[in-house]
């Protein structure tokens, strides 16, 4: 699936940036010798001032949108490590919610790797919560320490509750897209104007070759440049670079090895997906 994204994404950067060369051709045709304007220099001082404009713009947009693919990356590894946290906690607390609580938590793994992640690749989650953690909630509601070490553990386990479900918030944020419609239609609509802009610069007097060049290298760079905005809008899913439960699955495995080599056996109520049993 990866490829196949990388390769969709360089078929519309060449599509677009042919389609350009074309529509420079064309106009080459008709124009007359000098370009259709008479102040060349005058000329170029007004592109480079929407070029510019155009770039700062991009640039810092493209800088927030990775952060944000950053805030929801180092969420997820985050979450992941707070549960393997909380396997280990739910071991001091009384029985039998140390049991229900592990399997929980275990499904609860599962779900984010499992379901919740399908959720997000396909931007359908929403405003959802995940349903393990509401389990837990009512779980640990339950619980009366009655020791020092429980009691120790049943504030631990608030805490690091707090901490995997901040994490979460971080690991969807932007799920559904972070860059407004409104943006969007601003960024589309310089573009054109880029685009009918350096149209104006078609000169019959100079080879194909080197207007094909002056508008298929700056159609190429402003396309790539949007796709990689695309990418980081939709950071979730297949694809070279996207987002995947990568840290959950792992940690999944260590706590299969920790509960094997602490002599716990826990029966979760799930299947492998995380879908209640």
């Amino acid at each position: 699936m990866s490829r196949v994204n990388v390769v969709v994404a360089l078929l519309i950067a060449i599509g677009v940036t042919a389609l350009a060369v074309v529509a420079m051709l064309v106009a080459r045709r008709y124009a007359p010798e000098g370009s259709r304007f008479t102040d060349g220099d005058r000329a170029s001082g007004v592109f480079g001032v929407l070029a510019t404009g155009f770039s700062v713009l991009l640039g810092f947009i493209i800088f927030l949108a990775f952060s944000s693919y950053d805030g929801a990356r180092s969420g997820a590894e985050s979450e992941a490590t707070i549960v393997a946290q909380q396997i280990q906690t739910a071991q001091y607390l009384p029985a039998p919610a140390a049991g229900e609580l592990t399997g929980e938590l275990i499904c609860y793994a599962r779900s984010v790797a499992g379901e919740e992640w399908d959720a997000l690749d396909s931007g359908v989650l929403g405003e959802q919560v995940n349903p393990w953690g509401v389990q837990m909630f009512h779980t640990i509601s339950a619980v009366e320490p009655s020791t020092d070490p429980q009691q120790s553990a049943y504030d631990r386990w608030m805490d690091q509750t707090a901490d995997r479900e901040q994490a979460r918030v971080d690991r969807i944020h932007g799920a559904e897209g972070i860059i407004p419609a409104p943006l969007w239609l601003v960024l589309w609509i310089v573009c054109g104007v880029i685009f009918v802009y350096l149209l104006f610069f078609a000169d019959r007097a100079e080879g194909a070759a080197t207007q094909g060049v002056l508008m298929g290298s700056v159609t190429l760079v402003i396309t790539l440049m949007m796709l990689l905005l695309v990418f980081f809008d939709h950071p979730h899913g297949d694809g070279v670079g996207r987002l995947q439960p990568t840290a959950m699955e792992r940690t999944l495995g260590l706590i299969d090895q920790q509960m094997e080599a602490a002599g716990v056996d826990v029966d979760p109520p799930c299947d492998e997906h995380g879908r209640a049993g």
